[in-house]
């Protein structure tokens, strides 16, 4: 493993992942990428656009981060003058009053369990999402395939959102793609572990970023842990699944862990409604 200058390169671990076989594939059964950074490159352009919309429709007062970002309870209303009224419950008693309600995953905005991994606010903190993103994200791909980056990317990213759902203040609104990069770590750690690299330095780079997490206010270590063991069981099962029939594997782990995240999402749901 070595250190660069934001996030780690492994080589090892991209060269054992890119050996192809007469299909073209790697490794672990993924399609070789013609271009392992596009796929990181499109993640990119949407972050950014996302973040120019919202930028340019207010910033936390823009109806689009209202839209996008994850809110586990819908509300609370909120009318002119910064008047509450704590007693309204529901969007529809919400307007007669005149106030605005913030919908949220439980009361059927469930697009933000994906959508909050896009969305951002402050320049720093989708510079250094973006810039980890960029380093690693080539990484990934080039050993696994643009297809099952894209499931762990995105698959990282919902395991951040069900923990985030389950643990954080039903008012609060969580956004960012960190969840989703914290999974490219996890992956990262599994790759060097299933080639024998030396995962010290990434194991403490790792460690830092979560301990980081939890004791700075305003950074959501729930999306962080999510995110890192979303990334960590998503690429178990790309590099562990046995190598006979190694794409059914593949892909009956993943909708058992889609599955799972469903069945959470719909338990957490029935306790905030």
């Amino acid at each position: 493993m070595r250190s660069a200058a934001v996030g780690f390169q492994c080589p090892s671990c991209v060269s054992e992942g890119a050996k192809q076989t007469r299909s073209g594939r790697t490794a672990y059964g993924g399609l070789r990428s013609a271009n392992p950074a596009l796929t990181s490159q499109i993640l990119i352009g949407i972050n950014v656009a996302v973040w120019i919309a919202i930028l340019a429709t207010g910033r936390y007062s823009s109806q689009i981060f209202n839209l996008l970002a994850l809110q586990p309870r819908g509300g609370p209303c909120e009318a002119a003058g910064n008047q509450y009224y704590p007693g309204v419950t529901s969007a529809g008693a919400c307007s007669t009053v005149g106030g605005d309600w913030v919908r949220g995953v439980s009361d059927g905005a469930v697009w933000q369990l994906v959508t909050s991994a896009f969305t951002h606010v402050e320049p720093f903190h989708i510079l250094m999402n973006m810039l980890l993103l960029y380093l690693m994200g080539p990484q990934v791909e080039v050993a696994i395939g643009r297809a099952r980056f894209l499931a762990l990317y995105l698959g990282s990213a919902l395991f951040g959102s069900a923990v985030v759902y389950w643990f954080s203040e039903p008012y609060g609104q969580t956004l960012g793609a960190s969840g989703a990069v914290f999974g490219l770590i996890g992956a990262l750690v599994v790759m060097a572990y299933k080639v024998r690299a030396d995962v010290r330095s990434l194991l403490i780079y790792a460690g830092v970023l979560m301990v980081y997490s939890f004791v700075r206010p305003g950074i959501s270590w729930e999306g962080h842990l999510g995110g890192l063991l979303g990334g960590l069981a998503l690429m178990g099962l790309i590099a562990y699944a046995p190598r006979e029939r190694r794409a059914w594997w593949q892909l009956s782990g993943f909708v058992l862990l889609a599955l799972v995240l469903a069945v959470l999402v719909v338990v957490r749901t029935s306790a905030l409604t």
